[in-house]
């Protein structure tokens, strides 16, 4: 194993033994930040949250600037019984990747008068709120070219493949509250039923039907009521809705059915549906030059019969929010086959750490690419 291989596994390593939720990130920015200032990176950090942008290159010169993403927050989930900070998602590797391409460059100074690389390690890509943050800070008003990477699942993308885009459609995640009061068990006529509330919710929910050409899906994700007492019918519960929709126009008729469905629930049960909090994630945004850049760069790497053509997925990623904000930017999302098992978000995710390394490869021919196409 060569010292740059060896160098980003140690580094994934560290990264996935010391995760960090979303806007907590607090060691993870000062653990990439001295890694980027001791490579001769211009840092920037923020004072009112996690995150870490530097710079790489000549930024004087007119020349265009790329910028590379990678997300940093894990999620908390349950592990072995035990709740934690736990990196399901794969943003351990998306750091170390991009640290690699850090190191990469570095190695290869014939580039340095001629590049003008930016590293964006983003905070809180899970709640979807770190892009539109950074975007607020200014990240990416100077970028012409942003390449993000996701690793995926075995179903998807295999081993020694990769995909230049991943299509990823919209999602939307409500929080909400149902309002009554309790009652006692022996007076059901009382009060309506939480619980009762809840079911006649999903059973509507399963009734929503769109176009069946275009992938979606609503379900409830989380609902709690009642007490210690099982005398009591709970009049009040919190529950959690996940909606997902391959456009953003689908998405929109998907929210206003929900919508109906709270009313109208509403009415039926004499209660008050409140949303406590209700945020999403718009669906991808493509651009063609720069698929085609990422596309030559993983045939360069793995062969063109290893390019897999663009993933469709519903899963989502607030990445899109950086084109959402700046339409002219040109951006695309490398999907990495890694072999990875049992699935993304699945508390004992593996994968292959062989194919960071070539993450790596790819991301450097891109941002070659951009150059030699500038010559």
């Amino acid at each position: 194993m060569g010292y740059l291989e060896q160098r980003i596994k140690d580094t994934f390593t560290y990264l996935h033994t010391h995760a960090e939720i979303s806007w907590e990130e607090i060691n993870t920015t000062n653990y990439i930040a001295n890694i980027l200032q001791e490579n001769g990176c211009e840092v920037t950090t923020f004072s009112d949250h996690t995150g870490v942008i530097a710079q790489l290159g000549n930024f004087e010169k007119n020349l265009p600037v790329v910028a590379v993403r990678a997300d940093i927050d894990a999620l908390w989930q349950e592990v072995d019984g035990v709740f934690q900070a736990n990196h399901s998602c794969g943003h351990d590797a998306h750091m170390a990747i991009v640290l690699g391409l850090l190191w990469k460059l570095k190695e290869t100074p014939e580039l340095m008068e001629n590049i003008a690389v930016k590293f964006i390690f983003q905070p809180a890509e899970e709640t979807g709120q770190g892009a539109l943050k950074l975007v607020e800070k200014g990240a990416v008003e100077d970028v012409d070219y942003l390449f993000g990477i996701h690793l995926r699942p075995q179903q998807e993308t295999q081993m020694h493949h990769a995909t230049p885009v991943i299509v990823h459609g919209a999602t939307k995640m409500y929080q909400a509250k149902i309002k009554g009061h309790d009652a006692h068990g022996a007076r059901p006529h009382l009060n309506s039923n939480a619980i009762e509330v809840g079911a006649q919710m999903v059973h509507l929910l399963n009734k929503i039907h769109l176009d069946p050409t275009i992938p979606h899906s609503v379900k409830m994700t989380k609902f709690q009521a009642g007490s210690k007492s099982t005398n009591i019918i709970p009049g009040n519960a919190i529950f959690a809705l996940d909606m997902r929709a391959q456009t953003n126009e689908a998405m929109e008729e998907l929210d206003k059915q929900v919508i109906q469905i709270f009313t109208a629930i509403e009415s039926l049960n004499s209660i008050e549906i409140e949303i406590i909090e209700k945020r999403g994630i718009a669906a991808a945004k493509i651009n063609s030059e720069a698929i085609s850049i990422m596309e030559s760069a993983i045939s360069n790497v793995l062969g063109s019969e290893n390019v897999d053509p663009p993933l469709l997925t519903p899963g989502g990623d607030d990445f899109h929010f950086y084109t959402i904000k700046k339409p002219e930017l040109k951006a695309t999302m490398l999907g990495l086959g890694c072999k990875l098992t049992p699935g993304l978000h699945h508390p004992q995710m593996t994968f292959n750490k062989d194919a960071l390394i070539n993450g790596v490869h790819i991301l450097f021919k891109a941002v070659q690419q951009v150059y030699h196409n500038n010559e």
